[in-house]
């Protein structure tokens, strides 16, 4: 069974990639046969993703991926698809138009979501320079400097992680040096990663000055989160399918409240007439992720897989369960057959025409139909 992977981010939001054909080098060395961007809050890395997928021979899946808001949920102190905060979720599109072409209000809400989440870390940049400062006057960060050096135009906290980090190792040469300063940045606490571990560094950056509580925490207005309806309304403008990518369980066996139960969270997708969920099976037990997945294949769900890479940690895009347990036939199939859906959306799409519905996936002779026109896509057979 094939390879495949339906969400990764890359440096147009923040990844574990240093450029976007890392990602396919790495991708054609593990045999990857559809490969999906799903970058936060933008386009922008469409036309180098469809380019580098034509040069490598892998099948592009053109996503996307939103934080909104469920104002009731919040209210209620429910958890959904966040593990630390009540009524935030994450929530994508799958199968997007390649060009996207948005207009009207919804443009401007998804122009204003971008602006809005760069204006608060920016802020929180400015803000860690400040405090960095009254560390050692050389340790000054500049946001444009930044933003050309590390970014393609959005700021996410990891970016500002990386910043701090290189602006330390820049500015003190040796060992010594760079633990002494690292501790004085943490209020006294020493750095639990050796110094060779970039990752470890940027995340106990992130967990010491960027997060609640930490010097440079800038709190997000809620005008950077969308209400769950209108980031459905852009998803379907877009040319997409909605998507909600499902947490599942925690290395403890816990669930969110939202997902505790999963008829009732087959019911709430229901009333918004969602039909695709994803999941990051890297994060699951394979016991609780083939009970969730099953149940979802048993309504006539859109299922996928992905790893996100959206961490400094460069791990394989091969997908698997916790643990590095491999994902089995099943699984691979359900993976397979939903991308394949997709990719024929992606087709009837560029065609003008439809797309897919929930009624299509639902209805057993089409959906053995467009998976088929998904296979063809990527030149295999199901």
């Amino acid at each position: 069974m094939l390879n495949i992977n339906c969400h990764i981010h890359t440096p147009y939001s923040f990844s574990a990639f240093e450029s976007m054909e890392q990602a396919f080098q790495m991708a054609k060395e593990e045999n990857i046969a559809a490969l999906g961007i799903n970058d936060f809050n933008t386009f922008a890395g469409y036309d180098e993703f469809a380019a580098l997928s034509k040069k490598y021979g892998v099948y592009p899946m053109f996503n996307v991926e939103f934080m909104g808001l469920l104002a009731e949920e919040q209210q209620k102190g429910i958890r959904i698809n966040d593990p630390n905060n009540p009524g935030r979720i994450y929530f994508s599109g799958k199968g997007l138009d390649y060009p996207v072409k948005l207009s009207g209000e919804a443009l401007e809400k998804f122009t204003n979501t971008f602006n809005e989440s760069n204006r608060q870390t920016k802020a929180m940049l400015e803000k860690a320079s400040v405090f960095m400062q009254s560390v050692s006057p050389e340790l000054v960060l500049d946001y444009d400097r930044v933003i050309n050096t590390y970014t393609h135009g959005m700021l996410r906290e990891r970016h500002i992680s990386k910043a701090i980090r290189m602006k330390v190792f820049e500015q003190f040469p040796s060992t010594e040096e760079r633990k002494e300063v690292f501790q004085k940045l943490f209020g006294g606490k020493e750095l639990k990663s050796d110094l060779e571990n970039d990752a470890g560094i940027d995340n106990e950056i992130r967990s010491n000055l960027l997060k609640a509580g930490g010097p440079a925490f800038v709190p997000e207005d809620p005008k950077a989160f969308l209400p769950l309806d209108d980031i459905i309304t852009i998803i379907r403008e877009a040319g997409g399918i909605p998507c909600y990518p499902v947490l599942l369980d925690d290395p403890k066996g816990f669930y969110t409240e939202y997902e505790a139960n999963a008829e009732n969270l087959y019911n709430e997708l229901q009333k918004r007439n969602i039909c695709s969920v994803e999941l990051i099976p890297g994060r699951n037990d394979i016991n609780h992720l083939r009970t969730f997945v099953e149940f979802f294949e048993s309504k006539g769900f859109i299922i996928t897989f992905g790893t996100e890479h959206n961490t400094p940690d460069l791990i394989p895009l091969t997908v698997d369960t916790r643990g590095n347990i491999p994902l089995n036939t099943y699984l691979k199939k359900v993976n397979y057959e939903g991308t394949c859906i997709i990719a024929a959306h992606q087709h009837l799409r560029s065609g003008g025409l439809e797309g897919v519905s929930c009624e299509d996936v639902k209805d057993g002779v089409r959906r053995a139909e467009l998976i088929a026109m998904g296979g063809e896509k990527f030149k295999v057979k199901s």
